[in-house]
């Protein structure tokens, strides 16, 4: 008995029948590589905004789950090691403070170093820590890394409320220049994003990048003004220190909490042009390497 023909939706072999290509369809998505200023297409970072906000969301939600103290580590940290910095540098050091009692000198340091360090270290470490997500799902690359700075916003307005809690106590009235705070962050935020992304692209290839980062953070922590002033540095290599970019911006967020000494407006021009050099580089760099990391994460 003759077998009975197969149904419309499907071929002699069983299998369905293709799609027929359509006459003047056009692809949805065409991924090219760009060049230059074009390559980091801010565009695209747009139209996937939803995306960056779920990924900030999500990343907020599992820095302190599962933690006995939660958030109360942003402000315990910077606290411990105030303290710390207090102790060697204004009690066996004894170096100048400019007048101000050293544990709260050196809290407002930390305040915009946990800024600087939180926004390279998680920028740095986001390729590799989302290796699923990227192996499987198209989206901007560039998304990971910028979705880290909600979470460290989030943990500079806990710190910066201990802060105002800290100038109540020790009865300091900060200047006018407190204003001026979003433009020492804005300048912070670019100089860590920049490294940052430079660090990210890197480390899909070269894992080493993992572990240099915290040294390199390490040591740079020690190269900036945080638990001392620029007054501290010998005057004959005072010029080498302003070479450091972190060094203005830091200076100048102290002076704006404190009213302590402020750096001037020639460095700080010089360090906000490198940081919007840096973030520039960096975000072109990772845009050049973005279409390796599927195949080599």
């Amino acid at each position: 008995m003759p077998s009975p023909l197969p149904p419309a939706d499907v071929d002699g072999c069983g299998r369905p029948p293709r799609a027929a290509k359509l006459p003047g369809r056009r692809p949805l998505l065409v991924i090219r590589r760009g060049r230059g200023w074009a390559a980091l297409d801010l565009g695209e970072l747009w139209r996937y905004r939803d995306l960056l906000f779920v990924l900030a969301g999500r990343d907020l939600k599992l820095r302190y789950k599962q933690t006995a103290l939660g958030v109360i580590w942003v402000v315990l940290q910077p606290l411990m090691a105030a303290g710390v910095f207090s102790f060697v540098f204004g009690s066996v050091a004894k170096l100048p403070s400019g007048g101000i009692p050293y544990f709260i000198f050196s809290f407002a340091g930390l305040l915009g170093w946990n800024f600087f360090s939180g926004i390279l270290g998680r920028a740095s470490g986001s390729l590799v820590g989302n290796t699923q997500l990227i192996s499987k799902v198209y989206f901007p690359r560039l998304i990971l890394p910028l979705s880290n700075l909600g979470s460290t916003l989030v943990d500079f307005g806990v710190a910066a409320a201990m802060m105002a809690v800290l100038l109540f106590a020790y009865r300091i009235v900060p200047p006018m220049a407190v204003v001026l705070i979003p433009v020492w962050m804005l300048m912070l935020a670019a100089l860590g994003t920049g490294i940052g992304l430079i660090c990210s692209a890197l480390s899909v290839r070269f894992r080493d990048i993992q572990y240099i980062v915290p040294v390199f953070t390490q040591i740079l922590l020690y190269a900036s003004p945080v638990a001392y002033t620029v007054a501290a540095v010998p005057e004959r290599l005072r010029w080498v220190y302003l070479l450091n970019p972190l060094t203005p911006p830091l200076e100048a967020m102290r002076s704006s909490l404190l009213g302590t000494d402020f750096p001037g407006w020639a460095p700080l021009a010089i360090s906000g042009g490198i940081s919007l050099i840096l973030l520039l580089m960096g975000g072109i760099y990772f845009k050049r390497l973005e279409r390796e990391f599927a195949d080599v994460i």
